[in-house]
């Protein structure tokens, strides 16, 4: 079967578009790559789009408005994945959608929510689609995210000691071999937050680390963030960008006096490599292989390599969107 899978991330920067064929070799499931295509979301539509998360206030109109129009961004994707990657001759698509709130409440997950109205997707292409992965994952019981730990495990079977998988996007999650797999916290949603809040709107992310290596850790800043109470949950959680966005690094912030942008950000980057080598060390990782955006910036890179006592290696990530964007958290 020839399969297109639709995802876009907490960066809500582009739609990846992936292609494979899927055969059954006896009780096997064999997957053939066919290649990506990542497709920018229209500018106009990602400012819709952000404008709408929280903690911003929306409206049901704008909610109708979004998924309509996101449904559409990924049908687009999914028909020039069709022709670019599977010769016309895909037979079912596979749609994450764009995750818009996640709804955890004491600790338990109650619910999600992605727009991108799979309708569109069908209509487009003329196939079948599957879709709301996360929402029936919670009503299994399961946490909704990270939903990636089942091609983890499999990619991560046979390799010797405890290898764990380690995904560095808006959110850090983590795969380890027994199964286990969940949210250790921001990767760069508070780095990405703080660039945006500091330059006003004129820096999407700390490209290349370059702004964390200009700074000095704040100590003081540092033991608030940390003092978080999702990091002493136990797995499996999640958590997202409703938790971690510029408010609640502005309310971090309260009573520290003034801080330069640089030792925000260079602060917040030793942030997210401690909470992550807290979480490898918590499944008694000996190696990690870490994917996702924030693989491009060089200073996490450097703090996670030091900070754990595991040995990183990067392995595939998404590529950047813009020549700008060739480095750094987004």
């Amino acid at each position: 079967m020839r399969v297109i899978g639709l995802m876009s991330g907490t960066s809500y920067d582009a739609i990846d578009a992936a292609a494979a064929d899927l055969d059954l070799v006896g009780d096997s499931v064999v997957l053939e790559p066919l290649g990506m295509v990542s497709v920018p979301y229209d500018e106009e539509l990602r400012e819709a789009l952000a404008a709408a998360l929280p903690p911003a206030a929306t409206t049901l109109a704008e909610v109708c408005r979004l998924d309509t129009l996101i449904g559409q961004a990924f049908a687009a994707a999914a028909v020039r994945a069709n022709a670019e990657l599977c010769d016309g001759r895909a037979e079912l698509v596979a749609s994450h959608g764009q995750t818009v709130y996640h709804w955890v409440e004491n600790g338990a997950v109650r619910g999600t929510l992605q727009l991108g109205q799979p309708a569109w997707i069908a209509e487009a292409t003329g196939l079948p689609v599957v879709a709301d992965f996360r929402p029936r994952d919670i009503a299994a019981g399961g946490q909704g995210a990270p939903l990636v730990s089942l091609f983890d495990l499999l990619w991560l079977r046979g390799r010797p000691g405890t290898p764990v998988a380690l995904n560095l996007g808006g959110i850090a999650n983590l795969t380890a071999p027994d199964g286990t797999a969940f949210d250790t916290g921001p990767a760069c949603a508070l780095i990405d937050a703080a660039a945006r809040g500091f330059s006003g709107g004129r820096l999407a992310y700390d490209a290349e680390g370059a702004l964390a290596a200009l700074g000095t850790v704040h100590q003081p800043l540092l033991e608030r963030l940390s003092s978080e109470p999702y990091y002493t949950l136990p797995a499996p959680k999640s958590t997202g960008k409703e938790l971690f966005h510029l408010g609640y690094l502005q309310d971090t912030l309260a009573g520290l006096g003034t801080l330069p942008a640089e030792n925000v950000i260079a602060t917040l980057t030793l942030l997210t490599a401690r909470t992550v080598a807290d979480a490898v060390r918590s499944v008694a990782a000996t190696e990690v292989i870490a994917s996702g955006g924030g693989t491009r910036n060089p200073v996490l890179m450097t703090l996670l390599a030091t900070e754990p006592s595991a040995v990183l290696r990067p392995r595939r990530h998404r590529r950047r969107r813009t020549p700008s964007s060739s480095a750094g958290c987004r």
